[in-house]
């Protein structure tokens, strides 16, 4: 710990006043506090312990990527101490009727903002990081409506990643996620493509199905989200490219950008995404097949099956690991 503690601020946990809970995030819950000796609005996220989130947080800066502040290292009250992001998270955004207001300028903006929050993240960043939970609820807006990427419960320093066990949202998470298949940065950019339909449809990605069934649904069946014939061709191209299965075809987020940068300057673009957005009546956004339910309820547990491997996988590295120190 004393490594840990001398990278950051150290906040004392009776210098915090604790509001309401905001929610939970990746291990632990989110609640707003005032910050009494700075006399700052902050978020706080409490934890069983201190581990990478905040080594992690410690070393960012970015203007989409969540400011923090320090962390309470008294146990038993461990916590993370971020900025206060008063506009709440984009999935409840999302969900609000004032979401019915969105036009493509404002979605442009906000793909841009996460864009270049993820592409400091994996290539600007001290040390470089993948996410690994990417989605709505982990992304927050300032009260101007910036919004800024959060959460890093899940994430890991890209030297030190190689593996990984499940973690995450299935229908957020890339198919070699939910096999705890080894893992690069464009796992990132798959959660990406779900964000950003999201915020074209305003629906809850793969909405009815349970989380295994999802994953085997991705997996075993390759489905993706249905997007709408009328979606704007250059924004279904994009979703399609970041959902490809193999992680190297997937385009990085300098890709992403530059795709983005390129549709701005489109001027069918504003007309078609406009039209659409209003038109939310003649979409069809889940296949008709019927069978494809009772397909993914006999295919959760086969992915009940990866989970088990994962773990496994994880405990035999580990015991490798420990075999190798003690020669």
């Amino acid at each position: 710990m004393s490594s840990l503690s001398s990278s950051f601020v150290q906040i004392k946990h009776e210098d915090l006043r604790f509001y309401e809970n905001c929610g939970g995030g990746s291990f632990g819950s989110v609640y707003r506090a005032h910050w009494i000796s700075q006399d700052k609005e902050v978020a706080v996220k409490k934890l069983l312990k201190i581990e990478t989130e905040a080594e992690i947080l410690s070393s960012l800066s970015h203007k989409n990527i969540i400011q923090f502040y320090g962390a309470v290292l008294e146990s038993p009250n461990y916590g993370i101490v971020t900025e206060y992001a008063g506009g709440g998270s984009l999935y409840e955004y999302l969900s609000s009727e004032q979401s019915e207001e969105m036009d493509m300028e404002q979605i442009m903006t906000w793909a841009m903002e996460i864009a270049k929050g993820m592409h400091y993240l994996h290539s600007e960043a001290p040390v470089k990081v993948i996410h690994r939970d990417l989605k709505s609820r982990n992304v927050v807006l300032t009260a101007d409506k910036v919004l800024k990427i959060c959460d890093f419960g899940a994430s890991k320093f890209q030297s030190h990643t190689t593996h990984m066990t499940v973690v995450g949202t299935f229908p957020w998470m890339a198919p070699e996620v939910i096999q705890s298949l080894p893992v690069s940065e464009t796992c990132d950019t798959y959660s990406y493509g779900v964000v950003l339909w999201e915020m074209l449809t305003r629906e809850v990605p793969f909405k009815g199905f349970e989380g295994l069934q999802v994953a085997w649904l991705v997996v075993e069946k390759q489905e993706r989200l249905t997007i709408p014939t009328s979606c704007p061709p250059s924004f279904a191209d994009l979703m399609k490219k970041c959902w490809q299965a193999e992680p190297k075809e997937r385009p990085v987020f300098k890709q992403v950008l530059g795709t983005l940068e390129t549709m701005s300057k489109d001027s069918r673009l504003p007309e078609q995404c406009n039209s659409f957005l209003h038109n939310k009546d003649q979409w069809s956004l889940f296949p008709p097949e019927r069978e494809l339910t009772k397909e993914a309820y006999r295919g959760a547990a086969r992915s009940q099956v990866w989970e088990k491997q994962g773990r496994r996988r994880c405990v035999e590295r580990r015991r490798n690991v420990k075999s190798a120190l003690e020669m």
